[in-house]
């Protein structure tokens, strides 16, 4: 078939009751392109442990913005030829991507069904999904942005816990993609092999479908090279590689003690026993440990601040009264025509900047600068900068 007409053959074909290809179908195979031999099975494997463990975590974040039970099963792994975008995105999609910026390098692009995307934007907007808008404008493609940019923030993190390593994202960037129509195919990858990373999504009952990633060949050797440890292997070699430059040392150090007056070399020989410690018989970086000044660290002390004896016994008697300890993200001023028209999904834009410390409060006090951290399921701060135990005291009066 071609041009999706039928030919001659095809059509007695129908009618005899018997099957044919259809191009959508059958094209695909037709490149030749094996994952096989670009992957190997552990490959496969290593990626598919991957994308279980980084998708897990987007299932939870996902769940919770739409308050619907998010469910993705377990990843098949397939190389596609970029040249056959045509034939493996028959449908319009919506195409999220980013960029590694911290531990790993290339692009990674999240790709969803234009009307499960419809589904998503009209949960994220309040509605209950079951008559979304087909047509995305501009604030439902953001409301899809903002889901999708906390799928792969937490995919992010929970890649950093499995390569013990930090691993940040660029924000993400959304595009309509219509490969039949040549529409924001910029945004795939340039490379010529990608892989593609395939998960069946539900969400309730309204969406059963497919969430792909779409990265290159090269990008997928690097995610199971950090995986297996290949990386860690493959820079040991280099942390050795300054040892033959010791031997250029050792002659400059001959040619210092051939160089010296002979009335020093007759004092060494009459004193082959001289004490270790002695400075003629050190090299340079022996001497200089000999005589360094080696201290006791010390640390700032945690004891009570300067008060007087009474300040002091004042204070004992109020150390066991609870406080309120409060953690601010940021604040910002809104109308009350503004509060009024808020709903489930709206974005409220905080006058803290990403990645800026959190204030903490102590009964509305400033007292403390943190950074939030999550210990096991649970969010933590860690205080990254504090005010004087008297400057404390003083907020809190």
């Amino acid at each position: 078939m071609s041009d999706n007409i039928l030919s001659q053959e095809e059509i007695e074909a129908l009618l005899r009751g018997e099957s044919i290809d259809t191009g959508a179908e059958a094209e695909p195979a037709q490149p030749g392109i094996s994952t096989d031999d670009y992957l190997d099975e552990m490959e496969q494997d290593a990626l598919g442990e991957i994308g279980n463990i980084s998708f897990g975590s987007s299932a939870t974040a996902l769940s919770g913005l739409l308050g619907q039970k998010v469910e993705i099963t377990t990843p098949t792994i397939s190389v596609i030829d970029r040249n056959d975008l045509e034939t493996e995105f028959v449908h319009p999609y919506v195409a999220v991507g980013v960029e590694y910026t911290v531990g790993l390098s290339g692009t990674n692009l999240l790709v969803i069904k234009q009307s499960d995307a419809a589904i998503i934007a009209d949960l994220m907007l309040g509605g209950d999904g079951l008559s979304p808008n087909a047509d995305l404008g501009e604030i439902h493609l953001s409301a899809v942005q903002e889901a999708m940019n906390q799928m792969m923030g937490s995919a992010a993190t929970s890649m950093s816990t499995v390569f013990n390593k930090k691993v940040d994202i660029s924000p993400p960037t959304i595009e309509l993609l219509d490969v039949q129509e040549d529409k924001g195919t910029d945004s795939i990858p340039q490379e010529d092999l990608l892989i593609r990373v395939s998960f069946n999504l539900k969400v309730g009952t309204l969406i059963d479908s497919n969430i792909m990633q779409l990265f290159p060949l090269r990008l997928g050797k690097e995610l199971v090279s950090s995986l297996v440890g290949d990386t860690a292997a493959e820079a040991a070699p280099t942390v050795a590689e300054p040892a033959p430059q010791a031997a250029p040392q050792q002659e400059q150090r001959q040619e210092v003690h051939q160089q010296q007056p002979p009335a020093q070399q007759y004092s060494q020989e009459e004193q082959p026993y001289a004490p270790y410690n002695e400075p003629q018989s050190l090299p340079p970086r022996q001497q200089q440990n000999q005589y360094a000044n080696v201290q006791q660290a010390q640390f700032a002390s945690f004891e009570s601040p300067s008060l007087s004896q009474s300040e002091t016994s004042n204070l004992n008697l109020l150390l066991d009264i609870p406080l309120k300890v409060t953690v601010e993200l940021g604040r910002t001023k809104r109308s009350v025509k503004e509060i009024l028209e808020m709903s489930s999904g709206s974005i409220i834009e905080l006058d803290k900047l990403a990645g800026e410390p959190v204030d903490i409060l102590v009964n509305n006090r400033h007292i403390a600068k943190g950074e939030v951290v999550v210990i096991d399921e649970n969010f933590g701060v860690r205080i990254t900068d504090i005010l004087s135990q008297t400057e404390r005291l003083n907020n809190l009066r």
